[in-house]
């Protein structure tokens, strides 16, 4: 954890107001948590400044993504998590992604009322966030807002997804594990999910197990991360039985800096990590146990391989590069030279006789000149 001296509790910019904040917030008030958390996810004036000093105080929780199609029973499996870790003593912050109101922009909270029963336990914080157009499966700040949620101190932050297809993973880069759920009648969508959530699932469950055709599902995951390893057809000869893992094994160093035979963006490929496929009643706790030491048991894996390390850094490049683009962005359309430049052009790029590439780059050109004094 950071000291005082950080350059993040230093931060320019703070008003007293968001000091006063702050120090409510150090003192675990939830209060002022929920208040931090509602600057943050309306982008309200000084926000970045707020998670400059929230984020000096460092960063520990693990954290959970749990996504799937809707219907998948995601919000009933938060809930039945969040009450196994708190049997466990632990303290848990969930936040819930909900679709957004047409009329008011707003989070429909939906999956706050399926959790009402939780919101009685001071151990656990929910948070419902609306998604306001984003794709992705999560809002635009949930990144912003769990990085809080982690900084206040919870041992273990759950992140429901709004209800995700193919192209919808930004749960990855959110969480450390991510638990993909389905249900029995996801059987038909599982080919046409294969190139998308499964590509970042850790943990696969198949709740809502006691209806029809649970066991088949389960047997279609497996397959078909059996195909990806490439030991599905492993005892049968020639081409039919490529063992693509031994095949990587002989292979050399890639250019990615991956050792040999790893592969961490390829499902049942992951050095000494075997994805799970669980089958679970949530509603009736069935199953939660046998996930619950699936989690553990990934986290484990995570922190003793390194590859809890690898992900953070990954996240953190990433979030990098959304804070420099968000900065770009005010720099050019907060500054009176930014929006000049843009409005002398429009007419010349909408007639054909220039294109929006070259003006971009003429009012990048001429900011960071006059910024940084050079030509």
């Amino acid at each position: 954890m950071s000291d005082a001296s950080s350059p993040g509790l230093a931060a320019p910019g703070l008003t007293e107001a968001h000091r006063a904040l702050l120090d409510r917030f150090a003192t675990g008030d939830r209060s002022a948590l929920a208040r931090v958390i509602s600057v943050v996810e309306d982008e309200r004036p000084g926000f970045e400044s707020l998670l400059d000093a929230i984020l000096a105080r460092g960063l520990r929780a693990a954290r959970v993504g749990i996504t799937g199609p809707p219907g998948a029973g995601k919000s009933t499996l938060v809930a039945a998590l969040a009450t196994a870790y708190r049997a466990r003593g632990e303290q848990v912050g969930i936040v819930a992604v909900d679709p957004t109101s047409p009329f008011t922009g707003g989070a429909l909270l939906g999956d706050r009322i399926r959790m009402n029963e939780l919101a009685t336990d001071p151990g656990i914080f929910i948070r419902s966030m609306a998604t306001r157009g984003a794709r992705g499966g999560l809002a635009t700040t949930t990144r912003e807002v769990i990085d809080v949620m982690d900084s206040f101190g919870f041992d273990r932050l759950l992140v429901e997804t709004v209800g995700v297809g193919q192209a919808d993973l930004e749960v990855a880069s959110a969480a450390d594990t991510v638990v993909v759920a389905l249900v029995p009648e996801s059987g038909d969508a599982i080919q046409a999910m294969k190139a998308g959530l499964m590509e970042i699932a850790d943990i696969f469950v198949v709740n809502k197990a006691d209806r029809p055709g649970a066991d088949r599902v389960a047997r279609e995951i497996e397959l078909t991360l059996q195909f990806r390893r490439g030991v599905t057809l492993r005892h049968v000869p020639a081409h039919h039985g490529v063992d693509l893992p031994r095949m990587r094994a002989r292979g050399a160093t890639g250019t990615s800096g991956r050792q040999a035979g790893e592969a961490p963006g390829d499902p049942g490929v992951r050095a000494d990590w075997t994805i799970p496929v669980l089958k679970a009643v949530a509603q009736s706790g069935e199953g939660v146990a046998e996930l619950l030491d699936a989690l553990d048991r990934h986290r484990a894996y995570l922190t003793e391989s390194g590859e809890l390390q690898r992900r953070r850094r990954t996240r953190t490049a990433a979030r990098l590069r959304d804070a420099v683009e968000r900065e770009l962005r005010r720099l050019v359309w907060g500054s009176e030279q930014g929006r000049r430049i843009a409005e002398e052009w429009l007419d010349k790029i909408a007639a054909g006789k220039a294109t929006p590439y070259a003006v971009a780059r003429q009012i990048i050109a001429e900011l960071t000149g006059r910024l940084y004094g050079s030509d």
